[in-house]
């Protein structure tokens, strides 16, 4: 498994392949990247200092790539230029099967590790609104509904219940939190103003982020412990993002303010906001940055997760991210 050394000294890139075709090779044990137009090297990466490959967009793979991958353990992501994920290679971790049988053994109507996750949610939401410093009874109304929620949750013994509770802190707090930007409410998936493409665009960063670090742990990523089990969801993922949703939420509001993230950057196609082409790396490198730049406290609390979860659903220790 990875110790906080690896992820201190090894490094995650993520490879623009949206407007122009870039092939990987190996060459000499390194990793280079050629301009596929002009067979011109662009750059080279010893493996030992890689982390994570995320590649967005068409290129070239070879077997000596895939095998150099396994061999030193780096996380090859591969997604379209929409950012829809088409593989994933590397399993650093797959012989850990100690930790699946933990898994398993967990009933689903067990919902103590569910709620570390979802307090740890509302808590960084409302550290968010805090920082705002916005003193509107909107948003003075909010935080003392979460401070009403977190209270809440210890004696909740339901899964519908939690996830009611969750549903109706979210609700409030991105009203609140995005009140004067033209926000109207959550619909993920549907595009139905730019602020909420923003919001999906970073979700599915965050969750293919976010894959990596779980995988290096040997968990399967469809047995979850709060979002139910579903065809092809990756249910784990899904839940250990949540604590991190903040991450994005704060950007956003960043680059609004700065006004790195504007409408203009969007078309309406068929009643849908969807991001220009020649925008969206702009937003997936900040995003990206974002998530690199915590990349440390990311590991640090999905291997706290680990060992508390390894421990049984009764461990004290389940970790906090605190934004």
């Amino acid at each position: 498994m990875f110790t906080n050394k690896d992820i201190q000294f090894r490094s995650i890139f993520v490879i623009n392949c949206r407007e122009h075709h870039k092939t990987l090779r190996v060459l000499n044990g390194e990793l280079y990247l050629f301009d596929a137009d002009n067979e011109k090297a662009l750059t080279k990466i010893p493996f030992q200092k890689i982390l994570a490959l995320f590649i967005i967009g068409n290129t070239t793979l070879s077997s000596p790539l895939i095998e150099n991958c396994r061999k030193y353990n780096v996380a090859l992501s591969l997604m379209k230029s929409s950012l829809r994920p088409i593989a994933f290679i590397s399993d650093p971790a797959e012989a850990n099967y100690l930790v699946r049988l933990r898994q398993y053994s967990l009933s689903p109507d067990d919902i103590s590790v569910a709620k570390w996750i979802v307090k740890n949610k509302i808590s960084n939401q409302r550290e968010l609104l805090r920082r705002t410093r916005k003193k509107d009874e909107h948003t003075s109304s909010c935080l003392d509904y979460c401070d009403s929620a977190l209270e809440t949750i210890d004696g909740i013994d339901e899964f519908n219940s939690l996830m009611g509770i969750e549903g109706s802190v979210s609700k409030l707090y991105f009203s609140a939190y995005f009140q004067g930007l033209n926000w109207k409410k959550r619909v993920p998936h549907a595009h139905t103003d730019p602020i909420n493409t923003m919001l999906d665009i970073g979700y599915t960063i965050l969750f293919n982020y976010i894959e990596v670090f779980v995988r290096m742990f040997g968990f399967d990523l469809y047995r979850g412990v709060y979002h139910r089990q579903w065809f092809r969801r990756k249910s784990l993922v899904c839940d250990l993002m949540e604590p991190f949703r903040c991450l994005i939420d704060a950007q956003i509001r960043k680059s609004i303010n700065l006004e790195q993230f504007k409408e203009s950057d969007f078309k309406s196609h068929k009643g849908e906001y969807v991001l220009k082409n020649e925008e969206a790396w702009k937003y997936y490198q900040i995003f990206f940055e974002t998530l690199i730049s915590r990349k440390g406290d990311v590991f640090s609390y999905i291997q706290r997760y680990y060992r508390a979860f390894m421990k049984g659903p009764d461990s004290k220790e389940y970790p906090s991210f605190k934004y």
